[in-house]
């Protein structure tokens, strides 16, 4: 018990210097790239250093498992230049039981990471996003799906707002169905009302059937004055990209939010698809963060009188970014429809944590 804490401490040691080392360069990194992005007019160095602050952490926790991986063989690595691999398994502990502790802190990491980095990534994230937008007065369109449908935002030509609800939609949300558009004048507030069976959009307007106009800025009974179509077209200055863009990127949604956020989608009729993986993928992440810890261990938990140690750290590195590329791809092909979303979320650790418990039990049993 007091080796497996040791060396549990000795782990969460070589994490916490990693992911240190990786959070001032990276923090460096964000800076120069906000102070770029943003001129002198919208903000200054301040606001740099507040941008990157909030950026931060949603780039730690996407390359947590190399962080892992790398922490890992420095651990293997100091154990082994130390000699205090051969007093354990000359004190007759195996290799595998040894690997226990670490193995336990890795999955146990992944699981506070997941439970509780990712709401905390979510919220640091949007707030980026809305102070970004603040500064660059962006932000016209936006996009929220919730178990009453579809309710959109678009900017017009005269600085006014349109609001738009929809009870329901395709999965790309250009065509609308039970759909209202609520226009509001900068000054006058709402100023037309439009109810629709059906709206399309195409190139710069909203092609609308069976709707009814009230106009409400300049009637004083809009019910008398409103009109019907058969059709009727509303200029827009949304479009199919900039609809896609704006829905929530399944990493903006906490995981305890998360499943019903994929409810609601497919309630409005919109595919979940990309959600349904990355949910997947955040659960898979405690398996992934131990691989990377049994990868480490297959290359580099050997004595450093052997030899070679520069070519086995270099093929831990090598293995641990080839599962992480992995499983990029796999979330990919998941998010295309080409591998369901369980296999393209837990498919990659699993295989990577078999293969490195293969290559271990050779080394050490073979």
């Amino acid at each position: 018990m007091t080796l497996s804490l040791y060396i549990a401490q000795r782990f969460l040691r070589a994490l916490g210097i990693v992911a240190g080392a990786f959070a001032g360069v990276l923090f460096l990194i964000e800076i120069v790239e906000k102070i770029r992005s943003i001129s002198a007019e919208q903000g200054g160095l301040a606001d740099a250093a507040t941008l990157a602050a909030l950026s931060l952490p949603k780039t730690l926790y996407s390359i947590f498992p190399l962080i892992t991986v790398l922490a890992a063989v420095v651990l293997f690595l100091g154990l082994a230049r130390s000699s205090e691999l051969v007093v354990i398994r000359a004190a007759g502990r195996s290799a595998l039981r040894m690997l226990m502790a670490p193995v336990m802190v890795a999955l146990l990491l992944g699981v506070v990471l997941v439970m509780v980095g990712n709401p905390i990534v979510s919220a640091t994230t949007q707030r980026a996003e809305e102070i970004e937008g603040q500064m660059r007065a962006e932000g016209t369109q936006t996009i929220s799906v919730s178990r009453e449908g579809i309710w959109m935002r678009q900017g017009t030509a005269d600085g006014g707002q349109a609001v738009i609800h929809a009870l329901r939609g395709n999965t790309d949300a250009t065509a609308l169905y039970d759909v209202t558009f609520l226009v509001f004048d900068a000054e006058r507030g709402p100023i037309r009302r439009l109810d629709a069976a059906s709206a399309q959009l195409g190139p710069g307007a909203w092609d609308l059937r069976d709707a009814k106009d009230w106009p409400l800025g300049t009637s004083t009974n809009p019910e008398r004055d409103a009109t019907h179509h058969d059709q009727l077209l509303l200029p827009s200055t949304l479009t199919a990209k900039s609809i896609a863009d704006s829905f929530d990127a399944p990493s903006a949604v906490p995981i305890w939010e998360l499943p019903s956020f994929i409810s609601a989608l497919e309630e409005a009729g919109f595919s979940a698809r990309r959600h349904l993986v990355w949910l997947q993928a955040e659960l898979s992440q405690p398996l992934m963060m131990a691989a990377m810890v049994l990868l480490a261990a297959g290359f580099t938990m050997r004595h450093a009188r052997f030899g070679g140690t520069g070519g086995r750290v270099l093929m831990a590195l090598l293995a641990g970014l080839s599962v992480f590329f992995l499983r990029n791809m796999a979330q990919v092909l998941g998010d295309n429809g080409q591998i369901p979303p369980a296999l393209a979320g837990w498919a990659p650790p699993a295989i990577a944590a078999m293969l490195a418990l293969a290559w271990l039990l050779q080394q050490e049993e073979g």
